[in-house]
């Protein structure tokens, strides 16, 4: 038994390492820059219709990129995890339209402002609204992190409205249309995109931008001096030969068909699917790659701990219950941000999003997997063990013929449930940037503004591989069974 766990344990490591210094040895070989982004900011950062990153500061940063002579690996995830990832050490830079602010030279240095943008308020169509005093006692939506969210709460008291925080701007514009909040304050080009492209919503102040700003690129302070100097040089030039007007104009004055695609490629879930199946396969196949690994090695790891908890030694004893109550308590996004973005800086290297999400489902699944495969083990008839002891046995071949054969039976109905849990938990890795399924609807919202939609397909893949997953894991609960 000692054999096999130390076996077990070995291979979890190793495959663990394998992830870390696969990624290492790679950006040694291919050396490159980690740039974050929020990746549902049209038309500054979005997805296209060909599911390929663009939008104004996409484009400035390829172009800058490709005359510097220097490349970059994108990471898109919420922004306040983009702007996280870069103050932790995890990623070189941020561009996600963000607002150059007084708080945010202290953590951040800026390259050369690249685009002066003001503040916007809007209300749903149709909406009684008509100034700002009208929001007393009303619910304003915003989304965390922005110079929009920023004024709000600036000039909350004045005007007397509640707020109510989002991370994505879809979801907020819906919060507004379907009469939860009443209005939304965020930066003007993004809002009359959003209507542009057919959002229900009325710009209250689209020709008198309030608090207007710059945005720009950053890095962590004191970091990464010779990629903001390539910035700055590179956006030089793009300003002096006229390529950064064309960029800008290129976004802001086309039509929404251009980037989102024909109206048949959003108007029904067919068009949606057809347009967007390569997205959805990849999403699917991140999210399936994530669950397979966690569920391998959260089982190895609960049943590791299981076995602790039921140990004779009272040290295993406590240790065991100490790691299950600590992962069962942590909230899983709090331990994904704590692994991503907390933990590199004490440890003092970087941690790919993959593992840093890997790490996370293991750590919480196989807690939840170490309370009742040790329930299960105690479930079984305390006679067994004393006949077995009676016999001559010793207390590890005991639990090894007896006890464990009997409690793995018990507790398949179990490890089932915790299956079908592992798969849906992987929606809340999108956080930190790994683009799973959850994370391919939310850029493809984010473009076509089709919720609905996009997340009643997502919905349907999720309960087919649920399903599935179902159906196989009763046949090997009937086969163990057997």
């Amino acid at each position: 038994m000692k054999k096999i766990v130390k076996i077990l344990i070995v291979g979890v490591l190793s495959l663990l390492a394998f992830l870390v210094t696969s990624n290492n040895v790679n950006a040694a070989q291919t050396p490159n820059y980690i740039i974050t982004t929020d990746a549902t900011y049209p038309p500054f950062d979005f997805q296209d219709k060909n599911n390929q990153y663009t939008g104004i500061d996409q484009e400035i940063l390829k172009t800058i990129a490709k005359r510097q002579g220097f490349t970059y690996t994108l990471k898109p995830m919420s922004f306040n995890a983009a702007t996280q990832s870069v103050s932790s050490g995890q990623a070189d830079g941020v561009i996600a339209g963000m607002s150059i602010t007084d708080e945010r030279k202290a953590v951040f240095d800026f390259g050369t402002p690249y685009y002066r943008s003001g503040i916007g308020w809007a209300v749903k169509k149709g909406s009684n609204i008509k100034s700002l005093s009208d929001l007393k006692g009303q619910t304003v939506a915003l989304k965390t992190g922005t110079s929009g969210a920023d004024y709000a709460l600036s000039v909350q008291k004045k005007y007397g409205f509640k707020v109510t925080y989002f991370n994505d701007s879809d979801t907020l514009y819906n919060d507004v249309i379907n009469g939860n909040a009443q209005a939304t304050f965020g930066d003007l080009p993004v809002i009359q995109y959003a209507v542009k492209n057919g959002t229900q919503l009325k710009v209250m102040n689209s020709k008198s931008p309030i608090q207007a700003g710059w945005y720009g690129f950053g890095v962590q302070k004191g970091k990464n001096a010779k990629l903001l100097a390539a910035f700055n040089r590179g956006f030089a030039e793009i300003k002096n030969d006229g390529t950064y007007d064309k960029i800008v104009a290129k976004y802001l004055g086309a039509s929404a068909t251009t980037f989102t695609g024909s109206k048949q490629d959003n108007s029904s879930v067919l068009g949606i699917l057809k347009a967007n199946n390569g997205a959805f396969l990849k999403g699917l196949w991140q999210t399936m790659l994530l669950t397979i690994l966690a569920i391998i090695l959260a089982s190895v790891w609960g049943i590791l701990l299981g076995v602790m908890g039921v140990s004779q030694n009272a040290i295993l004893r406590s240790l065991s219950t100490t790691i299950i109550y600590i992962f069962r308590g942590l909230p899983l996004m709090v331990l994904a941000f704590f692994i991503y973005i907390g933990l590199p800086g004490v440890i003092g290297m970087k941690i790919p999003a993959f593992t840093a999400g890997l790490l996370t489902l293991v750590l919480n699944e196989g807690a939840y997997t170490a309370a009742f495969v040790r329930g299960g083990f105690a479930a079984v008839d305390r006679g067994q063990m004393e006949a077995s002891r009676s016999l001559g046995l010793s207390y590890a071949k005991s639990m090894r013929k007896v006890i464990v054969p009997q409690g793995l039976k018990i507790m398949m109905p179990s490890f089932i449930n915790q299956f079908i849990i592992t798969l849906k938990d992987t929606s809340i890795l999108s956080a930190i940037g790994i683009l799973e399924l959850t994370q391919t609807g939310s850029l493809i919202v984010s473009r076509n503004s089709q919720g609905f939609r996009v997340w009643a397909i997502v919905a349907v893949i999720y309960l087919i591989v649920i399903t599935l997953l179902t159906w196989l894991s009763n046949w090997v609960e009937k086969r163990t069974r057997a």
